[in-house]
């Protein structure tokens, strides 16, 4: 059992959670001020982040250790659109930092299966990154026109 690597698969669980907590929160809040289209988004990166909770959560089981229960942070309620926006930026790029210096880690600790999961999901989280700096910077240029395409129903 080697103990960085828990440690650090652990920490990414953490934030995991707490990820899908935030969005997840985020959702509900969008769902009901009738922004669906942007509330489907945000639950849909929630169910991507709860597939990357379990993927570290096997791997600490299979090392032989614990899997924490405990998000990292508590999610932010009551934001406006831009600054649940924001929230999300710094939550994907948290990860993509931590998530690349784990990945040095288990290169250096030679788990070099640890290694590809924080590297797959390193990239995974940078596509969320994108996709959250594009919604700001329509809101940024576009503001109520961009914000009015985001009401109604989601489509699936």
């Amino acid at each position: 059992m080697n103990k960085k690597v828990i440690d650090a698969l652990n920490e990414g669980r953490s934030r995991e959670l707490s990820a899908i907590l935030q969005y997840m929160a985020q959702h509900y809040e969008l769902e009901n001020d009738d922004f669906g289209k942007l509330a489907k988004i945000l639950k849909h990166t929630a169910i991507v982040e709860m597939k990357h909770a379990e993927k570290f959560g096997e791997r600490i089981l299979f090392l032989g250790g614990v899997p924490t229960s405990k998000p990292d942070k508590e999610a932010k309620k009551g934001q406006d659109i831009a600054g649940m926006i924001d929230t999300d930026i710094v939550l994907e790029e948290q990860a993509i930092e931590m998530y690349n210096a784990a990945s040095a880690l288990c290169a250096a600790e030679k788990d070099m299966v640890s290694k590809q999961i924080f590297d797959q999901l390193a990239k995974e989280e940078t596509e969320h990154l994108d996709e959250f700096q594009n919604i700001k910077d329509h809101v940024a240029k576009l503001g109520a026109a961009y914000l009015a395409t985001l009401t109604g129903q989601a489509g699936d």
